[in-house]
């Protein structure tokens, strides 16, 4: 997409820092982080919502799901983890691009993810 903010930074158009990448997906850390720790898994397809999603797609997410887990020592998320999908306005998903929110590093408020304190 044109406009994406998270194709131009697969494209190299704009910089993040990448805490990992491979053929389906980059992590990269949030730039408004929620959580001591906050990363963002995007797969590299774009498509805004779990709905548009093929079944190779879903296939690619589940992948993309169990390297976060394989991942969680090189995080720093040893202690636990969240994954969040926001899908839509009400949910305030910011960016049109399907992307799981992993946040972690400390113990997290259970009402809405937001930090302690």
């Amino acid at each position: 997409m044109d406009n994406c903010v998270f194709c131009k930074i697969m494209a190299g158009e704009i910089p993040a820092t990448k805490y990992y990448e491979d053929d389906l997906m980059i992590v990269i850390a949030d730039i408004s982080p929620r959580a001591k720790k906050h990363y963002l898994a995007i797969p590299k397809r774009h498509y805004k919502y779990i709905t548009e999603t093929t079944d190779t797609d879903v296939s690619d997410l589940a992948k993309c799901i169990k390297k976060i887990g394989e991942l969680v020592h090189e995080l720093g998320l040893d202690n636990g983890y969240r994954l969040i999908v926001n899908q839509g306005d009400d949910a305030l998903q910011t960016v049109p691009h399907l992307h799981i929110h992993i946040m972690g590093g400390e113990k997290l408020n259970i009402e809405n993810g937001k930090r302690n304190g």
